[in-house]
């Protein structure tokens, strides 16, 4: 296969396209030095991981604003710490600052000429409507975890994307998908039937930051330390 093959690409976009981790930290880091609490920033994004998941699993239906607040009130337990009202609602209105990669407006105006592109987000449509205008460009279509009354890795989300590529008129194994979190988004895109793109964000740091380890072994196609990489493979291929 060569990147080129492809027709649309499908991003996730929380830690892809947007640092979901820094903007998790900016709110744990600070409520974590105020209850008391001497954890660094890696430990605390691994013991929300948990709790977000677990409460996406479980809450399917709940708005992604919820989720973080619901996860965040979980992990206060977890801790032995208090998480109060204001801080709950911190995390859940955070999203809309969340920033975006430095390289990811220009990687995606560079490949939207060559490609139809996809966004496959565990938020809601509010949250990422608020994100979107970090990243410049107008996408072919916008799924989002309301959209597809789950989030991800339920197979709902891509069988959701699966159908709307094939109403954009994407042929059958032209759409490649691209995302950071094996655990969200390439064990249950393999299952689909889906090629995959690593956009390996924590290349070379440690575990698995903000996200699940993977319940099952999974290899994707392509490996990229980030999205400029990605789009600099991508024009290497059309000279």
């Amino acid at each position: 296969m060569r990147l080129t093959d492809f027709q649309a690409l499908s991003f996730d976009c929380y830690g892809t396209l947007i640092d979901w981790e820094a903007g998790l930290a900016a709110m744990l880091t600070p409520w974590a030095r105020s209850v008391g609490l001497d954890l660094d920033e890696e430990t605390l994004l691994a013991a929300y991981s948990r709790h977000e998941a677990a409460a996406e699993a479980g809450h399917p239906l709940e708005p992604y604003p919820e989720i973080l607040a619901r996860s965040m009130r979980a992990l206060g337990r977890e801790l032995g710490c208090p998480v109060g009202p204001d801080d709950a609602r911190r995390l859940a209105c955070s999203v809309p600052d969340w920033p975006a990669f430095a390289d990811s407006a220009d990687a995606l105006a560079m490949l939207s000429q060559r490609f139809r592109l996809i966004i496959l987000s565990n938020v809601d449509r509010a949250s990422f409507a608020a994100s979107n205008g970090r990243l410049g460009v107008r996408f072919s279509a916008v799924i989002t975890a309301q959209d597809a009354g789950s989030y991800k890795p339920s197979p709902r989300n891509f069988e959701t994307l699966l159908a709307v590529a094939a109403r954009l008129g994407v042929g059958d194994g032209r759409l490649l998908h691209v995302a950071q979190s094996l655990f969200h988004d390439h064990v249950p895109a393999r299952q689909a039937g889906l090629p995959t793109v690593w956009i390996n964000r924590r290349t070379g740091r440690p575990g698995w930051g903000a996200t699940p380890a993977p319940p099952d072994p999974v290899i994707p196609d392509w490996e990229f330390p980030s999205m400029a990489a990605l789009a600099d493979a991508v024009a290497a291929e059309i000279a």
